[in-house]
């Protein structure tokens, strides 16, 4: 044992455990080539020593950081909240830390920022959401300090870097077919910022679903958006006040649909008697408000584990994840969540 009042030392688990120094090591470092019972054991011992590795050593040890970095841009906290929660259980799994940084995309030193972070971190590798896995000084700066990334929820996909997505174009179709089914002609969207490439797939969505039924979108019932509460009770007084309103309203987000419900509820229409709303991602408060939203669930935690597994995968090809074997650029399911926020005419 050790020494009182010392820490413990990766000497004092081997000696515990009764394994060698090397089998500690690869289990704390998730190495294969022990066997499972030896594993429990040795996890056992650490546990009951309280030992905690020093990062230093093990990073000097394998030329690691195991250090992740996630960067965004996005005004929806629930977004962000989703996409850290979802990779930060994944990185504490794998024995990786998650480092946060918020960077504007439009900030004029954004390239001296990112190479800056990049020599104080030495991260293993970047997760870029939307819209900066789109932005080109980013995705630059990265490539030349040879920082391995995954992009989450690109545009489009780029040769050689790993992404992770959902298809927002057919969810968008599936949830304007929703409302088409319950007899809405009359669908009025509240679009999302241009920079992020989520409102125009979307929106393509939108317009597709209703071509199919031989509606052309009426530019009176589009509606510029935010992705925020308040440019969604905004645009939806716009929509709501005028003299042929829409029957229902489809906001490109969840935030923009609780402003929509605020909204008419302001102007005293009923929801879903009067007028059906639905959203885009299922964020916690979905389920919560009255009527509960209809909304499209977008896998946006298992979008940011899958993110970490591939990043993980490239520094220990021997840890590669299902989710990571799956390939380069994958497409992850989405789930249509019908509430009370909907209603047939």
């Amino acid at each position: 044992m050790s020494t009182r009042g010392a820490s413990p030392t990766i000497v004092d688990v081997a000696r515990e455990a009764g394994v060698s120094i090397k089998t500690v090591s690869r289990v704390l470092n998730h190495e294969p080539g022990v066997h499972q019972s030896t594993r429990d054991q040795v996890l056992k011992v650490v546990e009951a020593l309280r030992y905690r590795p020093k990062q230093s050593a093990r990073s000097l040890a394998g030329g690691r950081s195991f250090l992740i970095g996630l960067l965004y841009y996005d005004p929806s906290a629930i977004f962000v909240g989703s996409v850290q929660q979802g990779a930060t259980l994944r990185c504490r799994e794998l024995g990786y830390h998650l480092v946060v940084e918020s960077l504007h995309n439009d900030a004029p030193d954004l390239r001296q920022q990112i190479d800056r972070m990049v020599l104080a971190l030495r991260p293993d590798g970047m997760i870029l959401t939307p819209p900066l896995c789109d932005n080109p000084e980013v995705l630059a700066a990265l490539r030349e300090s040879g920082t391995p990334c995954v992009l989450m929820s690109p545009e489009r996909d780029i040769r050689g870097v790993p992404s992770v997505r959902m298809d927002d174009v057919h969810a968008a179709e599936e949830i304007t077919n929703l409302l088409l089914s319950l007899g809405h002609r009359r669908i009025a969207i509240i679009k999302g910022p241009p920079d992020q490439s989520a409102s125009a797939a979307r929106y393509q969505g939108f317009v597709n679903a209703l071509r199919a039924h031989d509606i052309e979108p009426d530019p009176e019932l589009v509606q510029p958006g935010a992705f925020t509460f308040a440019s969604g009770r905004d645009a939806a007084h716009k929509l709501l006040s005028g003299r042929r309103r829409p029957t229902a309203v489809f906001a490109s987000n969840d935030d923009m649909a609780l402003g929509v419900l605020a909204a008419a509820h302001r102007l005293g229409l009923s929801v879903p008697g009067e007028l059906s709303v639905v959203g885009f991602d299922d964020s916690p408060t979905a389920a919560l408000v009255w009527p509960p939203l209809t909304t499209v669930r977008q896998p946006v935690a298992e979008m940011a584990r899958a993110a970490v597994e591939m990043l993980v995968a490239v520094q220990r090809p021997d840890m590669a994840a299902p989710t990571a074997a799956a390939g380069l650029h994958q497409v992850l399911p989405h789930e249509l969540v019908v509430r009370d926020s909907t209603r047939a005419r």
